[in-house]
């Protein structure tokens, strides 16, 4: 598959997640009476992961995250000199997702940026006001551990055809956990479409969401490519 077919499929997958996941908080979450809440919200995003991994999985690989794709590449699972590629299409699916919601959302009488418009952020920005440091622990920890499932189950050795489920669930547990520290990111993409349109303090604040993701999903790369050798020679 060429590549440029490939970075239409990241492009059109990171489209839906930033859609889907981020369109159920701003539209859905807090609807009267029939609010879906934080559990809609998280099984939102990681549906959006499952539906796409089994639809666009055979052509991309279904990263839909520059954090993603960066583990990948640490883990000797993905070529560098395609991360440019994978990676601004992430980040314009995301943009363009953020985008359509905009134009969405923005149609309803009362409607404006200062309910957050799903964007990540900590401290006053949090949704529970947790601190820098907390946002900083959390989102690290969290795509660590998501990308250990990504690279578990993706692995030769896994059974085959499964692993959207558990990458979907992954995601799922993972914004039950973190939504409320700080919206939940893990994914430099989800969060910079929504910071484009709220700007101020949600710019301001986006650096945590690319440097704590691609942190630990770096380190995650590294210690799944120890953890899963087959010989200790």
């Amino acid at each position: 598959m060429s590549l440029a077919k490939r970075s239409v499929a990241e492009f059109m997958g990171t489209f839906w997640l930033v859609f889907g996941g981020c369109g159920s908080a701003v539209l859905a979450a807090a609807f009267p009476q029939l609010g879906i809440g934080f559990l809609g919200v998280a099984l939102a995003f990681g549906l959006t992961v499952l539906t796409m991994a089994y639809a666009i999985g055979h052509i991309s690989g279904c990263h839909l995250n520059p954090a993603v794709s960066l583990g990948l590449w640490a883990g000797k699972r993905f070529p560098g000199a395609e991360l440019p590629h994978y990676i601004g299409a992430q980040v314009a699916g995301g943009i363009a997702a953020a985008a359509v919601l905009y134009l969405i959302a923005s149609g309803k009488a009362g409607f404006n940026l200062s309910g957050g418009f799903a964007a990540n952020g900590y401290g006053e920005h949090s949704p529970g006001g947790y601190s820098l440091g907390s946002a900083l622990l959390a989102e690290l920890v969290l795509t660590f551990m998501f990308l250990m499932i990504i690279l578990g189950a993706t692995d030769k050795r896994a059974p085959q055809g499964f692993a959207p489920i558990p990458i979907g669930l992954a995601l799922t547990l993972i914004h039950l956990i973190g939504i409320p520290v700080t919206n939940l990111s893990v994914n430099p993409a989800r969060s910079t479409g929504p910071a484009v349109f709220v700007g101020g303090w949600a710019l301001a604040q986006l650096w945590l969401f690319w440097v704590a993701p691609i942190a630990g999903a770096l380190a995650a790369g590294a210690a799944y490519r120890w953890l899963g050798k087959t010989s200790d020679v």
